[in-house]
């Protein structure tokens, strides 16, 4: 394998397009929180954390999980495509957790109590908890809004009000998201007895379930343009965010309507990852 090839092998491993958007979502966090006035070496310890961390669990999730991404025919996973070994993974897992580790006690003690809760909990998701269906999307959930809470903390120790709503938004797309993947995953998760609700309920019931939750999320968007200082009557936040809003409805209906082959899922999760980067650069533009 060229180095260019093992390069973009290990970035699919690590996922680095969600460590970026996670990235984000710290700077999104401390803004949030704090405004522009925390010191830079932190922002950058904080960012570096997440990726860091992310790549890790990323890796070790793989890792888990390559008997059933073999039966999903998942072929954008490079475990399945034989570009790189299980062995590779694990190991990947071993050397960038503590690195993480390392910049997030570089920051706080209660930055790196959390980054570390994270981890655990991350770890026991690719051991078990993701077998218990709706539990493991929840988890998946607060993945989606982990990096504000961290934000909020890398700039005030603590976790602010306004992060409190943001993430609550985050954390309902990122399940609904989950529960939409489980209608793609439901031939491969039947080897680790996932209960996804696609497999315990039936694929229709899992997609008007990710569609009503999304439309939630959705229904939640402007109360940080009404009501939060930080986003009050800022069309720098909204009209990103009536873009997430319009995608998210967009994949909403389909569902409803019955549109939820494999093919379509497929093509839903890469549309709301993109509606879910949109609602990010609102919350960034919105901060500032």
């Amino acid at each position: 394998m060229t180095e260019m090839l093992k390069l973009k092998a290990l970035w699919e491993l690590y996922r680095l397009e969600h460590g970026l958007m996670y990235a984000l979502g710290v700077v999104i966090g401390i803004v949030v929180a704090e405004g522009i006035t925390v010191p830079f070496e932190k922002a950058i310890f904080g960012i570096l954390t997440a990726v860091f961390l992310q790549a890790s669990a990323f890796a070790l999730n793989d890792y888990f999980d390559y008997e059933v991404d073999l039966m999903n025919e998942r072929y954008d996973r490079p475990l399945v495509r034989g570009e790189l070994s299980k062995s590779s993974a694990l190991m990947s897992f071993a050397i960038l957790t503590p690195i993480g580790f390392m910049f997030s006690y570089l920051i706080s003690f209660t930055a790196f109590v959390l980054a570390f809760a994270i981890t655990i909990l991350g770890f026991f998701y690719d051991v078990k908890l993701k077998e218990f269906g709706i539990l493991g999307n929840a988890y998946i959930g607060f993945t989606m809004c982990a990096p504000f809470i961290f934000g909020s903390v890398v700039a005030k120790n603590t976790i602010t009000m306004p992060i409190v709503i943001l993430s609550f938004m985050a954390f309902l797309s990122g399940i609904a998201r989950e529960i939409m993947k489980g209608i793609e995953d439901v031939d491969g998760d039947s080897l680790r007895n996932v209960r996804t609700v696609a497999r315990m309920k039936g694929e229709a019931v899992a997609g008007k379930y990710s569609s009503i939750i999304f439309m939630v999320s959705i229904a939640l968007s402007p109360i940080p343009f009404l009501f939060l200082e930080e986003f009050f009557m800022d069309f720098k936040y909204l009209i990103p965010v009536i873009i997430t809003d319009l995608m998210l409805l967009k994949i909403s209906v389909k569902m409803l309507r019955g549109n939820f082959g494999k093919e379509d899922i497929r093509k839903y999760r890469k549309e709301s990852l993109i509606a879910m980067t949109f609602g990010l650069i609102g919350f960034l533009a919105g901060a500032f």
